[in-house]
């Protein structure tokens, strides 16, 4: 007898009707029950078909070696700006680290609150002095481009008949400020006041009189009172005036550019600040001789650019005569030229001690602060001690 042939599987065979099933033989129902994998059953005289539902992977190569190739590409790429991230945290560390050690140390000179054996209060605030690594003094500015000014400087311009024309004069510096223009602030310079060291006990004396004519020194309210005076409008640009007509000591205005400028264009600033200041009082400022005077000005600045950090001087000795030296880089600091006439350089001395609108507010605020510590010590005492 003849073996029967094995149906689809047990799933299929439910899905089959009531009557289908009905149709096969109990050897082949039986054959459905033992063998539910959808190949059929061995026959006894044919062999078993093959399965034609087996399973195949499909694998495509070029997707997984372009899949390949982008890890490694990306891998790469953050690797590479590790690398350089790590190259610049080095680079601006090192830096750093550079500017710290080069900067110079901080001498204590007295700080802010503590009292002071040389002045008359405990809460007057001196000037912080440094010491850069020749040993010189210096005074910070806060300026990156300019970040210090000497708190001494020796020249021979003004220099006097005796030991001054062999050794210079030594000047001191009062008070320094940056000038800047425009609305937005853009800074051209930075400005330091300096005063012959041996002409201070003689500004000294003509301040503390100018408050209290018997005194030798300033207690605080009378300080309080010659700061007002002295930043007033009206009465500072008097008292100034009167100082540099009477007293006439010996100073200097260091100007130091911090961005690139030129001759130009500093004349036109200090040329508009003396005409503004002359205007109105045609007796002292309308005769000829100031124009030719103020001609003469001109000319001193009829050069090319100013690169910044150059030093420009513009000195007053006792006569009033104005010099202005420069430092080219080149030959060193030597003299661009002089005018004569001293209501030059008084006018333009004005332009940054005071007045209604003065070239820098900062240098001018900063001048009165250095002129309180002179005020505040003993007359003549200033030139032997620290400020």
């Amino acid at each position: 007898m003849r073996a029967a042939r094995c149906l689809p599987s047990t799933p299929l065979l439910r899905s089959l009707t009531t009557s289908s099933r009905l149709s096969f033989t109990p050897a082949r129902l039986q054959c459905l029950q033992k063998h539910p994998s959808p190949v059929q059953c061995r026959t006894f005289m044919r062999g078993q078909r093959p399965s034609s539902g087996r399973a195949v992977e499909n694998i495509n190569i070029g997707r997984m070696r372009n899949e390949s190739h982008d890890f490694h590409v990306r891998r790469r790429n953050f690797l590479l700006c590790g690398a350089i991230a790590g190259v610049i945290a080095t680079c601006y560390t090192a830096y750093l680290l550079s500017i710290a050690l080069r900067k110079p140390k901080k001498l204590d000179s007295g700080l802010p609150g503590k009292a002071d054996p040389f002045t008359t209060d405990a809460g007057s605030k001196r000037k912080t002095v440094l010491h850069d690594a020749q040993g010189r003094e210096i005074v910070p500015t806060g300026n990156s481009t300019v970040p210090t000014f000497p708190r001494l400087i020796e020249t021979g311009i003004g220099a006097e008949a005796g030991q001054e024309e062999v050794n210079g004069v030594e000047y001191t510096l009062v008070g320094l400020g940056v000038r800047t223009v425009t609305f937005l602030g853009f800074q051209v310079y930075m400005v330091g006041y300096y005063i012959a060291t041996q002409d201070i006990a003689a500004l000294q004396s003509r301040l503390v009189k100018e408050i209290n004519p018997i005194a030798t020194t300033l207690i605080s309210s009378e300080k309080d009172a010659l700061r007002q005076a002295l930043l007033d409008p009206e009465q500072g640009e008097k008292l100034w005036n009167s100082i540099l007509q009477d007293v006439r000591p010996r100073s200097l205005f260091r100007i130091i550019p911090v961005r690139d400028t030129d001759f130009h264009h500093l004349r036109d600033g200090f040329v508009r600040a003396i005409t503004a200041r002359s205007q109105g009082n045609n007796a002292e400022f309308g005769d000829e001789s100031f124009g030719l005077a103020m001609k003469d000005f001109r000319s001193l600045f009829n050069r090319g650019k100013v690169p910044k950090s150059r030093e420009m001087l513009l000195c007053r000795d006792s006569a009033g005569r104005l010099t202005v030296t420069y430092d080219d880089g080149k030959t060193g600091m030597g003299s661009i030229g002089r005018v004569n006439d001293e209501r030059i350089s008084r006018l333009l001395w004005l332009n940054y001690l005071a007045g209604k609108q003065v070239a820098s507010e900062p240098a001018r605020t900063n001048i009165v602060e250095g002129i309180m510590e002179f005020v505040e010590r003993p007359i003549g005492t200033v030139a032997t001690q620290v400020i």
